[in-house]
């Protein structure tokens, strides 16, 4: 089972096919949007979501392990950046895009934007590797799919790794 944790007990567990929506959804919407150095980074963390390449059942991350930024106004910037990916895929942003119909993902961003919602960024450890440094982030972009891709992890993106 994979599991997006946010502190306080909040959790989301999903099966492995409900994690690959909700990674690409994700995508889908970072790709959209990022446009800092937190962005990308975090937009590298959800590559490392991908099943195809990590494995089937062990994915996820905690909230609390982030690196939200230094002070209470990056932290703030970083959470309405994630805030703001979460409702453009909860918009349906370029689901029709998909090869197959994701019947469960609205009810899981819903829950997820629900957790970063109640979030504090002020309470993070920010443990060291969780999220993907400056130099990690994910900058390239995939041609064929329009998201950003996983350099320098590996040179395909969720949907390239997924076969689609």
């Amino acid at each position: 089972m994979n599991v997006f944790r946010a502190g306080g007990g909040r959790r989301l567990e999903m099966t492995n096919g409900g994690t690959a929506v909700f990674v690409d959804l994700l995508m889908l919407s970072v790709s959209a949007l990022a446009r800092e150095p937190w962005h990308f980074r975090f937009a590298a963390l959800l590559t490392l979501q991908d099943q195809s390449v990590m494995g089937r059942g062990v994915v996820g991350f905690d909230l609390e392990d982030l690196d939200w930024g230094d002070t209470p106004q990056e932290q703030a910037a970083a959470k309405n950046f994630l805030l703001r990916v979460l409702d453009l895929a909860l918009s349906g942003h370029r689901w029709e895009e998909l090869t197959y119909e994701p019947p469960w993902a609205e009810g899981y961003l819903r829950t997820y934007r629900a957790m970063v919602e109640e979030f504090d960024p002020a309470t993070a450890r920010g443990e060291a590797g969780v999220l993907p440094g400056p130099q990690e982030a994910a900058m390239a972009s995939c041609v064929r799919h329009r998201v950003l891709g996983a350099l320098p992890f590996w040179e395909a993106c969720v949907f390239c790794t997924a076969g689609v």
